[in-house]
C-alpha cells in the first residue's frame, strides 16, 4: 500500500502539475475528493482542484515539482516538494513577470481505493509573491 500510495503522489506531480494533465486528475482523484487548502473563489472538490491547475498552468506553463522527501503509512502519504516556474502567463490578477519562482511545499494526501480522497498542504506562498515582485522582501 505504501508504494501504491508514492506512486500515485508522484504521478501527481509529475503528470498534473508537471504536465497539466486533467485527464489524470480524473483517473487518480476521486469524486468526493475533499481539498483541505481550497483557494477562495474556486469551485470545492475535484472540479475546483482542475481550475488550479489550469490557472497554474496558465501562469506557469513550465511548472515542475521536485520531490524532496515522501512517506507513506497506511492510507496516507507525505511529500516535501519544491515547485519552480516561470511567470508567462496571468497568475490571480498579477500580470506576467516572466520571474522564476521557487518555493517550497508540504502536502498530506488521504487515499482509498487507490485514489486521493483528501488533501491538506502548507505553501510558501508569501515567498512565491516576493519573487513575483508583488509583495516586498523584508530585510
Amino acid at each position: 500500500m505504501a508504494d501504491d500510495a508514492k506512486a500515485l503522489a508522484q504521478r501527481f506531480y509529475d503528470e498534473v502539475m508537471g504536465k497539466g494533465s486533467l485527464e489524470a486528475v480524473d483517473e487518480i482523484i476521486a469524486d468526493d475528493f475533499v481539498e483541505h487548502e481550497a483557494m477562495p473563489g474556486l469551485t470545492p472538490g475535484k472540479d475546483g482542484l482542475k481550475q488550479w491547475v489550469t490557472m497554474m498552468r496558465g501562469a506557469f506553463p513550465d511548472l515542475q515539482v521536485e520531490v524532496v522527501s515522501m512517506a507513506a503509512d497506511g492510507d496516507e502519504v507525505w511529500a516535501q516538494v519544491i515547485a519552480r516556474g516561470t511567470h508567462k502567463g496571468p497568475f490571480m490578477d498579477i500580470p506576467a513577470t516572466g520571474n522564476s519562482i521557487e518555493m517550497a511545499m508540504f502536502d498530506r494526501i488521504r487515499l482509498r481505493d487507490g485514489q486521493a480522497v483528501e488533501h491538506w498542504g502548507v505553501a510558501q506562498d508569501l515567498a512565491m509573491m516576493q519573487q513575483l515582485g508583488v509583495i516586498p522582501e523584508m530585510g
